[in-house]
């Protein structure tokens, strides 16, 4: 899976883009993101809280409980404001 980060996502962890394999009990958003956080202090800190993040699956906003699987491009960016 292409893991890719954005704006002040990318700044924490320390790079822009990421290949990762998915265990097989990798199933949803969510079970990424919690396997992310496994890889360190830095995406704890980036991925601390899920309502803080978007995730865009295949280039569309997806739930956390949206399926995922190998091959599948798993893109993170931090809530957008306007004004």
């Amino acid at each position: 899976m292409k893991v890719l980060y954005f704006a002040w996502l990318r700044t924490k962890i320390g790079c822009a883009e990421e290949e990762i394999s998915l265990p097989e009990n990798v199933k949803t958003v969510a079970d990424v993101l919690d396997l992310l956080r496994t890889k360190g202090d830095a995406y704890v800190e980036a991925l601390g809280e899920d309502k803080v993040i978007r995730v865009a699956v295949n280039q569309d906003y997806a739930p956390l409980d949206h399926p995922v699987k190998q091959g599948d491009e798993f893109a993170i960016f931090p809530p957008v404001t306007g004004g």
